[in-house]
């Protein structure tokens, strides 16, 4: 069992003992000391969006959530089966004081999660993440008496309402889609996706959609982290019915990868890139991605004119840095598109429309609109991590051992070789340390990887 707090939000396992995994009593502490902290941000009436995807603990979660906010008096506006980019677009629409989104993003059904949101949709700073978990641990909470609960309002619409946000934006253009008669393969991994997916692209004017696990029943086909060996079927597919090109999105729907019409992985590192090169058409402006990210958004948005920014891992580092220089669209090379003008928080489906309209303008396929960006590619590596490892302990040593080279401590440690570099930092979501390396190819790639973790066993030995 296990149960994770971090700026990400509280993440666990379902089941077993309280504080081992993500149990009921863990649900009611943390949302409980959320409700707590926005009383203390606000004062006043209080009300919040919550929204869950398909997993089969949702509806569990669900009502524990709503329960517990009714019970602290806080009125609950439920959007039900939803996304986490819906969900960051209804708080600011329904004036609401915050937002929860249930889902445990790319984890296994196993996992769940409660992503914790401000006034504005975005995810809660660390410094407040802080205080919230300092309320939990001491358990400075009280409920409400019996006349002053909450209400729990459904709103079952905000697909509708997501959709009509991202069809009006000037840079998304309906009619150069529709006249393209593109056809679309999709993989929704069986969360909500599959909801939302078919209903956009037919409001694009995308007539033809070959659906693929779109049934919303939390039964994850296969592993739901949209990384190339996890998408052979939508290949497959892609090529079977000679789709223009494939779309998967993990079970939340804020990360998007790409299938080009040969079948080949367009390469979620490049989603963000692709979408920038439309955004940077249109308009100059400034990018930021963080430091896990391909360097092709860097030399794109140079070549355009603007200047590239990095940021610490984690999308609150993201934003953060996106308004800071004021950038006019950022990311994270997992497939995460941000795009200001809709809401600062990563969302799938206005990546989706952004890729048709630029496909659509420039008559460009995807493998063709991939062969125009610079080749790099990233190998994504992982070492399990046992509690006795002390994992400071191995990236000081590491940040020792090339202190000859620019090396970058800001989150982790990002080691900048002339022609590659290398990222090692502890995740906010998983037991592990993330290893990625690029290159100029996959080979060289693998072959800094494997050199990096060799290294690290070394010192862990």
């Amino acid at each position: 069992m296990t149960l994770i707090k971090s700026i990400s939000g509280i993440r666990g396992t379902i089941g077993g003992k309280p504080g081992e995994g993500l149990s009921p009593l863990d649900v009611v502490k943390f949302t409980s000391a959320y409700a707590e902290w926005l009383k203390k941000q606000n004062g006043g009436p209080l009300s919040i969006v919550v929204g869950r995807d398909a997993r089969i603990s949702g509806v569990m979660i669900e009502n524990l959530v709503t329960s517990t906010l009714s019970g602290m008096g806080i009125d609950v506006i439920n959007l039900g089966l939803s996304t986490t980019p819906t969900v960051e677009v209804a708080v600011p629409l329904e004036n609401a004081n915050g937002g929860i989104i249930l889902t445990a993003s790319h984890n296994p059904k196993e996992w769940n999660a409660l992503k914790l949101l401000n006034s504005k949709g975005e995810f809660i700073s660390g410094e407040d993440g802080k205080d919230l978990l300092e309320i939990a641990e001491s358990e400075d909470f009280s409920y409400s008496g019996v006349d002053d609960l909450g209400e729990i309002t459904e709103k079952n619409n905000y697909f509708d309402i997501h959709i009509q946000e991202i069809l009006k934006h000037e840079l998304v253009d309906v009619n150069a889609i529709k006249s393209a008669n593109f056809k679309v393969a999709i993989d929704a991994v069986n969360s909500t996706g599959g909801l939302v997916l078919p209903q956009l692209l037919k409001a694009l004017g995308v007539e033809t959609v070959f659906e693929l696990f779109c049934e919303p029943n939390g039964q994850f086909p296969h592993n739901p982290e949209p990384l190339p060996e996890n998408l052979t079927e939508i290949s497959s597919t892609v090529i079977e019915n000679k789709a223009d090109i494939g779309i998967v999105v993990d079970p939340d729907v804020d990360r998007l990868a790409l299938v080009c019409e040969d079948g080949s992985m367009f390469g979620e590192e490049y989603t963000l890139v692709a979408v920038a090169d439309y955004i940077l058409s249109q308009r100059v402006g400034n990018t930021v991605s963080n430091l896990s990210s391909t360097r092709a958004l860097k030399d794109v948005t140079e070549k355009a004119g603007g200047e590239y920014f990095p940021a610490a891992v984690g999308e609150v580092n993201v934003v953060n840095k996106m308004k800071a220089q004021n950038a006019v669209i950022g990311g994270e090379g997992n497939g995460g598109v941000i795009f200001p003008d809709l809401h600062y928080g990563r969302d799938a489906l206005i990546g989706i429309a952004l890729i048709l309209t630029h496909m659509a303008k420039t008559g460009k396929s995807p493998k063709q609109l991939r062969e125009s960006y610079p080749n790099y590619h990233i190998s994504k590596n992982k070492i399990e991590l046992t509690p006795e490892i002390d994992v400071d302990s191995i990236l000081k040593k590491m940040t020792e051992k090339y202190a000859h080279e620019n090396v970058n401590t800001t989150d982790g440690v990002k080691i900048d070789f002339a022609e590659e570099w290398v990222h090692l930092r502890k995740s906010n979501t998983e037991p592990i340390i993330r290893i990625y390396s690029e290159s100029a190819n996959e080979e060289k790639a693998e072959e800094l990887a494997k050199k990096i973790i060799f290294e690290i066993k070394e010192i862990i030995a």
